[in-house]
């Protein structure tokens, strides 16, 4: 045999490089080679997605409290509506009601009423009894001033003009909030030293003017000092206000800015939908330690504030009305996040996951043979629909999920509204697939088989 030939035969089938033929030993490092680049590469993208859901992670929380703090600083109906059921708590009127009656029957010297009336009687000659008796009254007329007093006031604080006046009023001194986030000294929320501040001037000059009106003209003595109640009182006010200033910044482009690392973190992970379930669960759980923080938050609130300044329960009721909607904003992340980590398993291999995928095909499948039956067939539309399955499944659940994205400050309630318009979608259009004309091809025994 010619030694050429023998040397062609030898390297026949062979890989070649650059005209020269690759030993097995050659290509067996290259495969090696490439194994190694290949996990070196997996390994990079691993790394870079795990830094990506980290700060993901981490920036949820942060990005919830920056849109809640923004659109109360922004937004003046949103405030407005945070701060409104105040108005009609009763464990805050009662603080409103007893300061006011206390300040009112204060100006009223009952000592010198009572001490002019027995003088009176004894320099008129009135029997000694009557003006020991006089002079016993000091008691029952301040409580019954008290009364008079607490019953007028009442009915200014419970009553709807009060809470009208108390929207207003709010709506008005929405700059002030600003103001005293910012550390500015003016408005109706100040912020002096480590306390927080609540100037409710317009319902003392509204309650001295009832009183005055109902005769009770020392009421008009009522002074202008002393006409506010504490929020709460914290050591770390100035920090806060940094904080706050801070968050007010950045609220408008912080939740994108975890939406688009969300996002490259499922783009530069190997596997996507794993990721997506990582990333889903992660987020549910970090809104979870939010909720807990804001119990914590709530005690150590409870505990700032003297019983002497705000009762426990009014205490209470001011903390929970302001961060109600921060609490709403939390569950309704939650939701969307243990959802969607339900879908990307439902989309998995796992048995569950194909057992409800089979149920679902296979309820379609008999309500679409039922129409057929029935005379009803859906003709090019659903050959079309069954073409396109999944791209028309992901068009509507993208469709959900946009639709959150665009919702002014979606809740749980509008959560489960979406997925319903969802799975109902989803339903009608398998139904619509199922049936189409039954001489497509997609109805012979092979297409089934396949």
């Amino acid at each position: 045999m010619n030694p050429a030939s023998s040397s062609r035969a030898s390297g026949a089938g062979a890989p070649t490089v650059g005209g020269h033929a690759v030993t097995a030993e050659e290509h067996a490092e290259y495969q090696r080679l490439r194994r190694a680049a290949t996990v070196r590469h997996r390994r990079a993208r691993h790394a870079g997605a795990t830094v990506l859901l980290v700060l993901t992670l981490l920036l949820a929380p942060l990005a919830l409290v920056a849109t809640w703090v923004h659109d109360q600083v922004s937004d003046t109906d949103r405030y407005v509506q945070t701060v409104a059921p105040l108005a009609s708590d009763p464990d805050v009127q009662n603080v409103v009601i007893d300061r006011l009656t206390a300040r009112a029957v204060a100006q009223v010297d009952v000592e010198a009423i009572t001490a002019a009336l027995t003088k009176t009687l004894a320099d008129n000659g009135a029997p000694p009894r009557v003006v020991e008796g006089a002079g016993s009254l000091t008691g029952p007329l301040r409580s019954a001033v008290q009364s008079v007093v607490h019953r007028t006031v009442s009915r200014v604080i419970t009553s709807e003009a009060f809470a009208q006046a108390w929207e207003g009023a709010n709506r008005r001194a929405h700059a002030t909030v600003v103001n005293m986030l910012t550390g500015d000294r003016d408005g109706a929320v100040q912020a002096e030293g480590d306390t927080v501040r609540l100037d409710i001037g317009a319902v003392v000059d509204q309650v001295r003017q009832r009183l005055v009106d109902a005769g009770f003209d020392k009421a008009a003595a009522i002074p202008d000092t002393d006409r506010t109640v504490s929020l709460f009182r914290t050591e770390q006010l100035g920090k806060a206000q940094d904080g706050m200033r801070l968050l007010d910044i950045i609220g408008t482009w912080l939740p994108v800015l975890v939406l688009v690392l969300a996002a490259l973190a499922v783009w530069v992970a190997p596997g996507h939908r794993v990721m997506v379930m990582i990333t889903a669960l992660g987020v549910g759980l970090m809104a979870v330690v939010l909720l807990v923080a804001l119990v914590v938050l709530r005690r150590v609130y409870l505990d700032s504030v003297p019983s002497a300044a705000l009762p426990p329960d009014a205490a209470a009721a001011v903390f929970d009305t302001f961060v109600r909607f921060l609490r709403a904003a939390a569950r309704t992340l939650l939701v969307v996040s243990l959802l969607t980590a339900l879908t990307a398993y439902l989309y998995g291999p796992g048995r569950i996951a194909r057992g409800v995928r089979a149920g679902a095909l296979r309820s379609a499948s008999a309500a679409g043979r039922a129409l057929r039956r029935a005379g009803f067939t859906t003709g090019l539309t659903g050959q079309w629909l069954s073409a396109h399955r999944q791209w028309t499944t992901g068009v509507t659940i993208g469709a959900g999920a946009l639709a959150l994205l665009l919702w002014n400050h979606p809740t749980a309630g509008a959560v489960a509204l979406v997925l319903l318009l969802v799975l109902v979608v989803l339903a009608i259009t398998a139904v619509l697939a199922a049936a189409r004309p039954a001489q497509d091809a997609t109805d012979r025994p092979e297409h089934a088989a396949a």
